[in-house]
């Protein structure tokens, strides 16, 4: 089981943003309470569940275990972890 973070920062409120997203939601969530965030950050949403985290939260997470992940160079395994983030959607 892994977690994994992406290298799409985005620039949003003056900080650049990626994407935590896991295997299986209890590992999402352990994650980000390591890494300090609370339950309400969570992105439960049909393109894919994830947490939001800045670029210095990326890094620390990455120091953590996380799994860096690049839209450019692994795009088979990128595209593998949005369909399963996708996958653990749950509608209210």
């Amino acid at each position: 089981m892994t977690v994994y973070v992406d290298d799409a920062v985005h620039a949003w409120r003056g900080q650049r943003w990626a994407h935590l997203m896991a295997d299986t939601l209890p590992e999402l969530h352990a994650m980000a309470a390591q890494l300090g965030m609370p339950h309400r950050a969570f992105q439960n949403k049909a393109s894919g569940a994830h947490y939001d985290v800045s670029a210095p939260m990326r890094v620390q997470a990455i120091a953590l275990g996380a799994m860096p992940i690049s839209r450019h160079t692994d795009r088979a395994r990128m595209k593998a972890v949005i369909a399963n983030a996708r996958a653990q959607y749950q509608p209210d």
